[in-house]
């Protein structure tokens, strides 16, 4: 499987929140990031999370769809999010959603490193296409 490494930049917005989530103290946050490198892409999602500062634990969900072109191939892909903190101990999984790939980049399969060094966003994406 290819592997391929970028930067991206992300913008985070509070969004309404239910009142489900209001009552729970679950955050909703809206996602705009722009990927660059051999994925060009701008990715626009959700994410619902919830933190305890005091503790350092914590959980996020997000979904995001990303259009955009990887290596040359043009097309859409949705990504799952799942974060966790255990007292301070991170977790992180982000994947392509099986069966979400359109036009070329139909069939994709994959999963996304988030990597932050020194303030700034990057992303290695490991991920597997249909010749």
């Amino acid at each position: 499987m290819p592997i391929v490494s970028g930067e991206f930049d992300v913008t985070m917005q509070p969004q309404a929140m239910s009142e489900v989530a209001a009552d729970s103290g679950i955050g909703r946050m809206s996602l705009d990031k722009r990927y660059h490198g051999a994925l060009s892409a701008s990715g626009r999602g959700e994410m619902l999370a919830f933190m305890d500062r005091a503790l350092m634990s914590g959980a996020y969900l997000a979904m995001e769809k990303v259009e955009g072109t990887l290596e040359g191939r043009s097309g859409s892909f949705l990504l799952h999010h799942t974060g966790t903190m255990a007292r301070g101990a991170t977790g992180l999984s982000v994947a392509v959603v099986p069966d979400s790939g359109r036009d070329q980049l139909s069939g994709l399969s994959g999963t996304l490193n988030i990597r932050i060094e020194a303030g700034k966003h990057y992303y290695d994406f490991d991920y597997s296409l249909p010749a």
